[in-house]
């Protein structure tokens, strides 16, 4: 693990996975016959967007904790960083 313990091999991920997880819970528990990008663009117009944001970056929070406790820092950092990126993001859409 120590051979793939790079900073990019955490930011991609962590950028892509946030996305991936609003995609998957607004087909679950967002029931309504609009593509993706109309629902972000009917969730922004009811001030909703920033929270549906702020749910995403969970599983950032849950695979940055994985990885620190594999002793793989600098790949949690990434992620964090990438997360941290959403954050402030959602502070900005709520």
């Amino acid at each position: 693990m120590k051979r793939f313990n790079k900073f990019l091999y955490g930011f991609i991920p962590g950028l892509l996975f946030p996305v991936a997880f609003m995609w998957v819970y607004l087909n679950r528990f967002y029931p309504i016959d609009l593509s993706f990008i109309e629902t972000i663009k009917q969730l922004h117009a009811n001030k909703m967007l920033g929270s549906v944001l702020m749910l995403s970056v969970v599983p950032n929070l849950l695979l940055t904790f994985v990885f620190y406790k594999t002793d793989s820092f600098k790949i949690a950092t990434g992620i964090l960083l990438s997360g941290m990126l959403y954050f402030i993001a959602s502070i900005f859409l709520s």
